[in-house]
């Protein structure tokens, strides 16, 4: 999203996370930026028997955590290492300035969480189809729209089928039977246990 050398020449510091560790919690106010260098991690929420629902996952060159820190808000979510990473983080004030004097970035961040929005909006619909087959196409072509930029090849879906169940509010097990369905209805393939569409 921003380059991480016009971070970085604005004040903003290298860090690294284990698996596992908790970038902040939901509830925490927000007071930085982040962008991933290396690695994932996943902004998820948990009902009180401790089941995950993950939001979303964020990869190398993205960002997360910024609406609550345009709206000086806290975080509606966790955000957890999904993976060893290094974040690059900078503070909220410099974070701030260095938008207003690069409106072109101020754009770009417009866009990109316009397209977040949409993504949440499409999936809460989807989360209320009783088809978990409909609700996992939507992820995936959504994944596949987002990420995958060779429209002549398959997307290699790098997500678990925990992952896919945790974003689409299914169990794992009923994640596992549609796909297999699907597979068969040539809706996706399966190539050594990675799903592809």
């Amino acid at each position: 999203m921003i380059d991480s050398s016009l971070l970085l020449n604005a004040g903003a510091v290298e860090t690294s996370y284990k698996k596992g560790d908790w970038i902040f919690r939901q509830g925490d106010h927000a007071r930085f930026y982040f962008l991933i260098v290396k690695g994932q991690v996943k902004m998820s929420n948990f009902n009180d028997q401790g089941q995950e629902f993950v939001q979303g996952l964020f990869s190398e060159t993205q960002s997360f955590g910024e609406p609550p820190l345009f709206a000086d808000l806290t975080y509606p979510a966790s955000a957890i290492a999904s993976s060893d990473c290094r974040l690059i983080k900078l503070a909220k004030n410099k974070f701030l300035d260095l938008l207003l004097s690069n409106p072109e970035i101020s754009v770009s961040m417009c866009e990109s969480l316009a397209k977040r929005l949409h993504y949440k909006a499409v999936m809460a619909s989807e989360i209320s189809s009783q088809h978990p087959e409909h609700r996992i196409l939507t992820l995936l072509r959504y994944l596949k729209n987002e990420i995958h930029t060779d429209s002549s090849t398959p997307y290699p879906v790098d997500l678990t089928r925990q992952q896919i169940a945790d974003m689409t509010g299914l169990r794992v097990e009923t994640v596992i039977r549609s796909i297999k369905k699907m597979e068969k209805e040539n809706l996706l393939s399966i190539r050594g246990r990675k799903v592809y569409l």
